[in-house]
């Protein structure tokens, strides 16, 4: 065979598989830094950048967690701030490996139809007792408004 073959062969076996969906599995990208090259060229630059990506999701992480108990999207932000530590971090980027393949799993399991059928049943009887229990106090007790009690 020739040259030309050869290296066209080297390149097919470089290039990574694609998915059925036609594009390289966004899962399978390798763990590391996702800084530009000028940055990790340069230790000092680059231990500067993590240390400025720890700084901004550390920030992001906290306002997510005083959003868990004020009003706000609690933990919408907080995955948005170990997003920005999976940028630098791979133990983040292994924490969010995990979190996504977890919430697939649940989103798998609660699709299920035996699953959705049972969480159906509970939720109408829980509905139900409810129900009656405030019927009961009600018939019980009368309806009396806050700012009508008489004492």
């Amino acid at each position: 065979m020739n040259a030309e073959s050869d290296e066209r062969n080297r390149v097919v076996e470089q290039t990574p598989p694609a998915s059925a969906t036609g594009g390289t599995d966004r899962e399978e990208r390798e763990l590391g830094s996702r800084a530009p090259g000028f940055i990790k060229a340069s230790k000092a630059l680059h231990l500067s950048w993590q240390v400025g990506v720890f700084i901004v999701g550390l920030g992001v992480v906290i306002a997510g967690v005083l959003m868990l108990v004020l009003p706000g999207p609690g933990w919408l932000v907080i995955f948005a701030g170990m997003a920005i530590w999976a940028t630098e971090f791979v133990w983040a980027q292994l924490v969010l490996r995990w979190t996504k393949r977890k919430v697939t799993e649940a989103a798998q399991r609660a699709l299920d139809p035996k699953v959705r059928r049972r969480n159906i049943i509970l939720t109408t009887v829980g509905l139900v007792i409810v129900a009656v229990l405030v019927g009961v106090y009600v018939w019980k007790f009368g309806i009396t408004m806050p700012w009508k009690i008489s004492e």
